[in-house]
């Protein structure tokens, strides 16, 4: 069994704990929150055997091997230091940090510690988003036109939405960008399997004040009718557009909203090549639309009998049978751990996680988008 400690219990932590306890080889063995009580608390709740209310006397714990960081983004730079410097392998959420300077200085690290690292950029790891990679590498889709696309929810439309993300100190400077956007940008990516090297960005920031609920309700939770606020200001995105251009000279634009009713977790994507066009959408996630000039159009399932051989692995149950985003968070546990089975990280080529060059790629990214609203031109992505 590989011993694992999870920092951070809010709304991802439980999901990480979750798709450990699938692959059956993995043990969650302690769990740390800001708090020894809060900690404790969790662990009685998740079955976790040990509590600690510091990151320090985590990474003491016996036999520990693997840490997880599931904190607040304004934590990950700080928590994913103190994993590394322990020389523990280290699976952190996204985004990597805050700034680009951070991004390189735990690109450095992770490399220098010789670990595992990973980062959670989950929309990579479904079935048919494989699938498309796969079609994209092995040239049946054929030369790389263009990509289309987009990531829009509706958690924020409300001006009494409010989150710890909203505010910049604890979430970033961006927000519907870094938050859902990272993910986007990281999808496209290892589909095409292009970069992004300049973009040309235009945010929006639909509600200049917000009322926060002085209780501070949980993330996704129903408002109360009772509920007392404070206003506050806001400098973080709640929407925007990007064009950009891949390195290979195609080009492409994708839109984020965390403002769009009845858009609950909508990722999506339209590629266009030479030979087809592929579509897909979270939303959907079973199908992969194949989009043909002179046959029929084509709806692909999740049948692993159907798929490429590359990636048939990432289907677990026979066609018909609902795999979601559950399924992909194992997917990506499942191919990180397999990783540290091995003791070391794969090669780029062959493998399925994002590592955390891949991390700060994204954040490098943020970064121009952001520069680049803020000049009103295009901005080029640093490498």
């Amino acid at each position: 069994m590989i011993h694992v400690g999870i920092v951070g219990s809010g709304f991802i932590g439980p999901a990480h704990v979750e798709a450990l306890r699938r692959l059956g080889f993995v043990e969650v063995v302690a769990l740390c929150d800001a708090s020894l009580e809060q900690a404790q608390e969790k662990a009685r709740q998740l079955n976790i055997p040990h509590a600690y209310g510091d990151v320090d006397a985590l990474l003491a714990h016996p036999g520990l091997q693997v840490v997880h960081n599931c904190t607040p983004n304004f934590l990950h730079a700080q928590v994913n230091r103190q994993i590394l410097n322990a020389g523990k392998h280290v699976f952190s959420e996204k985004p990597l940090c805050l700034t680009p300077e951070e991004a390189r200085e735990l690109e450095q690290l992770a490399q220098k510690a010789g670990v595992v690292h990973g980062v959670s950029f989950v929309y990579r790891q479904f079935a048919m988003v494989q699938q498309a990679a796969s079609m994209m590498r092995d040239g049946s889709a054929g030369r790389l036109f263009s990509a289309y696309g987009g990531y829009h929810q509706d958690w924020m439309l409300l001006e009494t939405d409010f989150n710890w993300r909203v505010d910049a100190q604890q979430g970033g400077v961006s927000r519907a960008v870094a938050d859902i956007g990272s993910h986007w940008c990281d999808t496209i990516q290892f589909v095409t399997g292009r970069r992004i090297v300049e973009v040309m960005a235009d945010l929006a920031i639909v509600w200049p004040t917000r009322k926060a609920n002085v209780t501070a309700e949980a993330t996704f939770s129903e408002h109360r009718p009772d509920a007392q606020y404070q206003d506050i200001p806001v400098t973080t995105e709640d929407a925007g557009s990007v064009l950009f251009r891949f390195d290979d000279g195609s080009k492409g634009c994708f839109s984020v909203s965390q403002v769009s009713a009845g858009r609950k977790n909508r990722l999506h994507f339209d590629i266009n090549a030479s030979a087809s066009s592929l579509s897909w959408d979270q939303e959907n996630p079973q199908q992969l639309w194949i989009g043909k000039r002179s046959q029929a159009n084509q709806w692909l399932s999740d049948d692993p009998s159907l798929l490429n051989r590359d990636v048939a692995g990432q289907a677990h149950f026979p066609g018909g049978h609902s795999e979601g985003w559950p399924d992909a968070f194992k997917n990506m546990m499942l191919n990180f751990y397999q990783a540290v089975e091995a003791g070391k990280m794969p090669e780029a080529r062959e493998r399925r996680f994002a590592s955390f060059s891949e991390g700060a790629n994204v954040m490098y990214i943020i970064d121009a988008i952001v520069k680049s609203h803020q000049q009103r031109r295009w901005v080029s992505v640093e490498q």
